[in-house]
C-alpha cells in the first residue's frame, strides 16, 4: 500500500502531574461514581438526561452514519456481482421478419486493490466510526457533569434562599420591636426607619433569591425533558441540602489519565483517518486494475423457429492516469495538509486535558481545609451577633452594630455555602477532566 502507516503520536504530556493528588479514591469505582452521592436524585436526573437529550441523539446518528459509511468502504474490497434480465422484440415492413431475443446474465466485476486505495479508504472509515464513538461517549459524560452542576448551583441556592428566609424573619422581629421602642420612647425615629430599611433589604434578597432558584429548575427541565411539575414533586424531600460525593483517585500518570478522556480519543482517530486519507490520495496516482465478466444464456426467436446459445466474457480493464494538470498531486497535498490540521487539533485536545485535570486538582487542593475555616468563620459571627442581638433586646446595645453584625454573619454564612459547592464542584470538574466513566472497552450504542 501507497501512503503513510499511521503510528499514534506520544501525547505531549508531563510526567507526572504538578498538583496535589486527592486521597482516600478508587479509580476503578469511577463507573459508578454518580451512584455513590449521598442524594440519589443526582445519578436519576442524569438518567433521565440521558434519556431525551436532543445532544445525545445527534451523536447516536452521527455514530450510525459513520457505521454506514464504514460497511460502504469494506465492501469495495470484495467482487460485486448483479444480475440482468431482459426481452427484446424486433421487426420491419414489407418481407422483414420479426425477431424475439431474450437473455439473462451473471455480471461481476471486482478492482483489485494494488495500491491500497480501497484498503486506506476503510482504514479511515473505521478510525472515524471509532471516532464518532467516542464522541458519543464525550457528549454523554459532559451532560452527566452538566446536570450535576446544575443540580448542585439549584440545591446550593436553595440552602442560600432558607438562610435569605430566616435572616428576613429575624429583621422583621427587629423591626417590630423597635417600632415598639420608639412608641415607649426608648429608641429614636431613625432608628425606626433604619430597622424598616433592613427588613426591605432582606426581602429583595429573598425575591432574587427565589428568582435564581427558578432559573435552575428551568434548566434542570430542559436537561432533563421532565415536565416541571414531576420535577418539583421530585426536588421536594430534600430542598437546600448540598449534595455530598466520593472521592476520587488518581494513580495513573498523566498519558494514562489522558488516554480516557473521549474527547482526547476522538481526536486521535481523526488523526488516523487523515493520515490514511493521504494513502487513499497517494493511490489515486496510480493505475488501476479490474476485473469483469459476465455469463448467461441467450433465447432468440425468428419466424417461428427457436435458437439457444450460451454467452461469456471475461478479461481486464486498466485505468491509467496520464494527465490531469496536477489534480491527483493537488489532493495528496491537501490530504497531507488536513493530516497536519488534524495533528495540531490533537495536540491542543492534549493540552486542554492536561490542564483542566490540574485546573481541577489544584480547586480541590485544602478544600477540607477551607470549608472548615469558612464554618468555623461562620459560626463565629453568628455568635457574635446573637450576643449582639440579646444586648440591643436588653436596650444596652447599639442597633447600628447589630445590622453590621447581622451582615457580616449573612456573608459568612453565604461564603461557607460558597465553599462547600466549590468543593464539590471540584469534584465533578475532576470527573469531567478525567474521562468520566468510559474506558475504550465500553460498550458502545448501537
Amino acid at each position: 500500500m501507497v501512503g503513510p502507516d499511521y503510528r499514534q503520536p506520544e501525547p505531549p504530556v508531563p510526567a507526572t502531574w504538578q498538583a496535589p493528588l486527592p486521597h482516600g479514591g478508587n479509580a476503578a469505582r469511577l463507573a459508578e461514581w454518580w451512584r455513590q452521592f449521598d442524594d440519589p436524585l443526582v445519578a436519576e436526573l442524569i438518567g433521565l438526561a440521558e434519556r431525551s437529550n436532543p445532544s445525545l441523539s445527534q451523536a447516536l446518528a452521527r455514530i450510525e452514519q459513520s457505521r454506514a459509511n464504514a460497511a460502504s468502504a469494506r465492501s469495495r474490497l470484495f467482487p460485486a456481482t448483479s444480475l440482468h434480465a431482459g426481452e427484446r422484440r424486433s421487426g420491419g415492413s414489407g418481407m422483414t421478419p420479426s425477431q424475439t431475443v431474450a437473455s439473462a446474465s451473471l455480471d461481476a466485476s471486482w478492482e483489485i486493490d494494488l495500491f491500497g486505495a480501497n484498503r486506506r479508504g476503510r482504514e479511515a472509515a473505521k478510525a472515524r466510526l471509532e471516532g464518532a464513538q467516542a464522541t458519543w461517549h464525550d457528549a454523554r459524560v459532559s451532560l452527566a457533569a452538566e446536570v450535576a452542576q446544575e443540580y448542585l448551583g439549584l440545591r446550593t441556592c436553595e440552602a442560600l434562599l432558607t438562610e435569605a428566609e430566616l435572616d428576613l424573619d429575624s429583621r422583621r422581629n427587629t423591626e417590630q420591636l423597635t417600632a415598639r421602642k420608639v412608641a415607649a420612647g426608648f429608641a429614636a425615629t431613625p432608628d425606626n426607619a433604619l430597622a424598616s430599611a433592613s427588613t426591605a433589604e432582606a426581602e429583595t434578597r429573598v425575591l432574587g433569591q427565589r428568582n435564581d432558584c427558578d432559573i435552575s429548575i428551568k434548566s434542570l427541565v430542559a436537561l432533563t425533558g421532565t415536565a416541571e411539575t414531576d420535577l418539583r414533586a421530585r426536588l421536594a424531600p430534600h430542598t437546600g441540602r448540598i449534595p455530598s460525593p466520593a472521592s476520587l483517585g488518581i494513580d495513573e500518570l498523566p498519558a494514562q489519565v489522558i488516554s480516557h478522556r473521549p474527547d482526547v480519543v476522538a481526536a486521535e482517530r481523526e488523526l488516523a483517518a487523515a493520515s490514511a486519507d493521504i494513502g487513499g490520495a497517494e493511490a489515486a496516482r496510480y493505475p488501476r486494475l479490474s476485473l469483469s465478466g459476465t455469463i448467461g444464456p441467450q433465447f432468440v426467436r425468428l419466424d417461428g423457429a427457436k435458437q439457444q446459445a450460451s454467452i461469456w466474457s471475461f478479461g481486464p480493464a486498466l485505468d491509467l492516469p496520464l494527465f490531469d494538470a496536477g489534480l491527483r498531486a493537488a489532493n495528496v497535498d491537501a490530504a497531507r495538509a488536513r493530516y497536519d490540521e488534524a495533528l495540531a487539533g490533537y495536540k491542543a485536545k492534549v493540552r486542554q486535558a492536561v490542564r483542566e485535570v490540574e485546573q481541577s486538582l489544584v480547586k480541590l487542593g485544602r478544600g477540607v481545609e477551607r470549608a472548615r475555616a469558612s464554618r468555623q468563620a461562620a459560626d463565629g459571627y453568628d455568635s457574635a451577633f446573637r450576643a449582639a442581638e440579646q444586648r440591643w433586646q436588653a436596650g444596652i446595645g447599639s442597633q447600628l452594630e447589630l445590622e453590621e453584625l447581622r451582615r457580616l454573619a449573612i456573608t459568612a454564612r453565604s461564603q461557607h455555602l460558597a465553599v462547600l459547592r466549590e468543593n464539590v464542584a471540584a469534584w465533578i470538574g475532576l470527573y469531567r477532566a478525567v474521562g468520566g466513566d468510559w474506558q475504550p472497552a465500553t460498550e458502545l450504542p448501537h
